[in-house]
Formats: C-alpha cells, sequence, structure tokens
C-alpha cells in the first residue's frame, strides 16, 4: 500500500475494469472485473468473505458495494452492481466501458465466520442480487483447497424471475457438481423455466435442511429475511447460527458519517455480520 493511501482513509486505489458481465435481462445488474492498475495495491487488498468496498466514479461520488469475489481470486476483485435510475455512482459506472478506470478504497466490516464454521454443515438462504457476498463464500468453500474444511453445502437461491438470476453459469456447475446440494428457485416462472418456483423461504421449508451441527447464512431483501427466519428456527438453527448481512445501511465505510448505526452499533465497523441474536438485541426483538 502506497504511504499516501496508507494516510488518508479516503483516497482510493486506482483500478482497471476489466471485463463487464451483464448480469440479467433487464441489464441493469452488471459485474465489474476489476483488476490493481498497482501491485503494491493489490497486494495490500486482503478481503474476507462478507466484507465490502467503496467504488468511486470521479464526478458521480462514491458507494459501498459488497465483494463478490473470492480471496482466493487472487488476480482480480468483482463487484455486481444494480443500476439506479436516481443513482448517480451506480448509473456512471454502467455507463462505463472495458478498459476504464475506476477507484476502490477497502476492504471494510467484518466477515462470515468461516474459521468458526469449520466441521459444520453449512445452509446458505439467498434472494435478490443480495447474493453476491454468498456466492463469494460458496466459490471459497467449494475450491480445493477449503472444500474438505466443511460438510455438508446445501444452497437456497432465488430471484423473482429466471431473467434475474446472477451467474448463471456458476448456478448451473454448481448444480452438476455434486459438492453442493444447490436449489435455484423463481417467484414466477416463464414458459422456458423448468426449475422449481417458489419464494425463498417457502422452498427453504421444503427442503427443510438439518439443523445438526448446522450455520445458516442468510443474505437478502428485507421482506425475505422477514419470512426466512420463522422456519429456520422452526427448523431448529438457533438464533447465534444463523448469520446474516447488513450492508445495505453503509454509507461512509469507516464510521465518521454516523449513518449506519444501530443503537450503539455501526454497521460499516461492527458488522456488516451479524447474527440473528445480535440483531435481535440490537432492534429490541423487532428483526
Amino acid at each position: 500500500m502506497s504511504p499516501s493511501v496508507a494516510a488518508n482513509p479516503y483516497l482510493a486505489h486506482p483500478v482497471t475494469i476489466r471485463k463487464i458481465i451483464i448480469e440479467n435481462e433487464a441489464k441493469d445488474l452488471k459485474t465489474f472485473r476489476l483488476e490493481f492498475c498497482n501491485a503494491s495495491d493489490r497486494a495490500g487488498f486482503r478481503h474476507e468473505c462478507g466484507q465490502f468496498a467503496m467504488l468511486s466514479v470521479p464526478g458521480a461520488g462514491e458507494s459501498p458495494i459488497g465483494i463478490a469475489s473470492s480471496p482466493l481470486d487472487a488476480e482480480y476483485i468483482e463487484f455486481t452492481v444494480k443500476r439506479y435510475a436516481t443513482g448517480a455512482v451506480s448509473s456512471a459506472l454502467h455507463a462505463m466501458d472495458e478498459g476504464d478506470r475506476i477507484g476502490v478504497r477497502g476492504p471494510y466490516g467484518n466477515s462470515y465466520p468461516l474459521a468458526q464454521m469449520e466441521g459444520k454443515n453449512i445452509v446458505i438462504v439467498s434472494g435478490g442480487f443480495a447474493f453476491t457476498t454468498l456466492r463469494a463464500t460458496i466459490r471459497y468453500m467449494l475450491d480445493k483447497r477449503n472444500r474438505a474444511r466443511f460438510g455438508k453445502i446445501v444452497a437456497i437461491y432465488g430471484s423473482r424471475s429466471p431473467g434475474e438470476l446472477l451467474y448463471k453459469d456458476e448456478l448451473k456447475l454448481w448444480q452438476e457438481s455434486g459438492d453442493i446440494d444447490m436449489h435455484v428457485t423463481v417467484d414466477k416462472a416463464d414458459q422456458g423455466w423448468t426449475g422449481r418456483e417458489g419464494f425463498v423461504p417457502t422452498v427453504l421449508g421444503e427442503v427443510k435442511p438439518s439443523s445438526d451441527n448446522a450455520v445458516a447464512l442468510v443474505c437478502g431483501p428485507p421482506i425475505m429475511l422477514k419470512f426466512t427466519m420463522k422456519p429456520l428456527l422452526e427448523l431448529g438453527f438457533a438464533p447465534d447460527r444463523i448469520i446474516t448481512s447488513l450492508e445495505r445501511r453503509m454509507s461512509c465505510g469507516i464510521g465518521k458519517c454516523g449513518r449506519c448505526n444501530i443503537g450503539a452499533k455501526y454497521v460499516c465497523k461492527d458488522g456488516p455480520v451479524f447474527t440473528y441474536q445480535q440483531m435481535q438485541e440490537l432492534c429490541g426483538g423487532q428483526f
């Protein structure tokens, strides 16, 4: 890391957009594969699954985005970004081309407690484009260097429609691999869809993953989180074995703006990863 960046946490590392992948039919979800311009910056950027970073576009601003690539993807980092009509940064990013440069600062926040999850069965539940950091986690756990560290992996991932599913090629590989029990669902099927149809919480109740020696990682839109906790508890998952992420609340990333606090906690510094038990305590039992 260069001395100037180390001295100023607001300075971003320059990165080049090497690849842009359009993820959905609406073309408002793109994955940006970034490479650091300076080798020293790449060496200093060591993230863990579940962390986020700030992406900056000159003239537009910056935005916190969960890191979608595995820490083992040594040559690049990836971010999947949704374009919002009122989002200056997301709109500017979606207008950029391969070869353009932007800025990255981070990584920030805590991570999924993978070291504590070793030897345990893993249940992953996700919906929508919140799947990004859990995709990074799956990539990490399925890597041949790590797979033996974890037990059975069950994943349930859903989107509103088949055209909104992320990482379609990877989903197919995972379903065929035998290394993970992968369940992909959509809220509403179209004519060409031959897979499962149903809301993620409903599918969770149908799959009934065992809570025996298991940890559940959950990330999705608020309405999905609300209706997913009950079936997990009914399946026997203790509140401290259900882990979620609140990365949507981030703003500055370093605890200075005060916009992400929940009670005495700052999501960007104390989170974004919390157990369900912690969230209940922070929110007075209303999470």
